[in-house]
């Protein structure tokens, strides 16, 4: 189907089967119908006459713009998802909004409110925040304003994840209610250190039998990681799997996870095994507290997990501070091997 002006993307998923997907324009909202049905022109027009309420020189043209930015398309697929849908929500509030008005100081505070509505959710309201900063810097490097009335701002969310370790405890809690699919998961992430979405896209074709390379999305750092014990056992005894998906870790159905599909059935499991306040993340900062238990320096640590050596040793020192008594215990045993008999009191 071709229509002027509508923007077709085709694209080839994981499991090999091809789609085709139609945006209003190139950069705007996907038309979420089937091509050439009543709905989908419903949904078309829809979108085609919200466009249109933007006067010229609105924040939602700047919206337009960003979204063909080159800015815009030099992050990761999954963050535009995310930063779509929050500039969805501020075109919603205030794409009518005449550029001029922006740069009046009261405008802060109209801005404030609707980061606001959200603060039942401390995590969106700050990405709401952020995208809304950025949408400003942007405008500005454009040249359509002058200041960014985002500067600043408390973040409403805390991020700090000290103490965040998963125990042994935590880990056998969740190994005994998981699915199979959510507990292979769990130990590639543990044995790897890597990120979520880096695990869910890996494929048979980066592992060998003696090692798994790895490129991360962030930062492209390519990672090799050698794998024995536990992690080795399970992989080998997935072979039979080789045929059926291209990616190591899938669903229940055999089927590559989507992102959206994974984060709700580890939550699911996550609350059923009655785990408080751990994130998926946070067995990266486990898989480094290990390793470190383990007796691993701080590049060894590194050369896995891919993260910088200074990072390694941030997140030892102020991070993920959980496994501190371990390692302090284990630098006592080796004091006490080495100087306990030679410096004992008298009776």
């Amino acid at each position: 189907m071709r229509v002027k002006g509508i923007h077709t993307v085709k694209a080839k998923l994981a499991d090999g089967t091809k789609r085709v997907y139609y945006y209003a324009w190139k950069g705007g909202p996907r038309i979420n119908a089937e091509a050439g049905t009543p709905e989908f022109w419903a949904a078309y027009n829809k979108i085609i006459a919200t466009r249109r309420e933007h006067a010229v020189g609105s924040l939602g043209d700047v919206i337009d713009e960003y979204l063909v930015s080159g800015e815009f398309k030099a992050v990761s697929k999954s963050h535009q998802r995310a930063l779509r849908s929050y500039l969805e929500l501020i075109r919603k509030q205030f794409g009518t909004m005449p550029l001029r008005v922006i740069e009046d100081r009261r405008v802060r505070s109209d801005f404030r409110k609707w980061r606001d509505k959200f603060i039942e959710t401390p995590r969106k309201a700050d990405y709401a925040w952020t995208t809304l900063s950025r949408l400003m810097t942007f405008a500005i490097d454009r040249g359509h304003i002058a200041v960014n009335p985002c500067t600043g701002g408390k973040r409403l969310y805390d991020a700090d994840r000290a103490d965040k370790i998963w125990s042994a405890d935590d880990l056998r809690a969740f190994l005994e209610i998981a699915s199979v699919p959510l507990q292979r998961a769990l130990m590639l992430a543990l044995w790897t250190g890597q990120r979520q979405g880096d695990l869910l896209r890996l494929t048979w074709a980066a592992y060998d039998g003696k090692a798994i390379r790895l490129k991360q999305s962030k930062g492209k750092a390519r990672v090799p990681i050698p794998v024995g014990g536990p992690i080795k056992e399970m992989l080998d005894a997935m072979q039979a799997e080789r045929k059926k998906s291209v990616t190591i870790l899938t669903n229940s159905r055999g089927q590559p996870w989507t992102g959206d599909g994974f984060r709700a059935s580890w939550e699911k499991a996550y609350k059923k095994a009655g785990i408080e306040d751990l994130h998926f993340h946070d067995l990266r900062g486990t898989a480094v507290t290990r390793l470190a238990l383990a007796g691993c320096t701080v590049p060894e640590i590194a050369s896995i997990t891919g993260h910088s050596l200074k990072t390694v040793q941030e997140i030892l020192d102020k991070h993920y501070l959980g496994g501190r008594l371990e390692l302090a215990e284990a630098a006592i045993k080796k004091l006490d091997a080495v100087y306990g008999r030679s410096t004992q009191t008298s009776k």
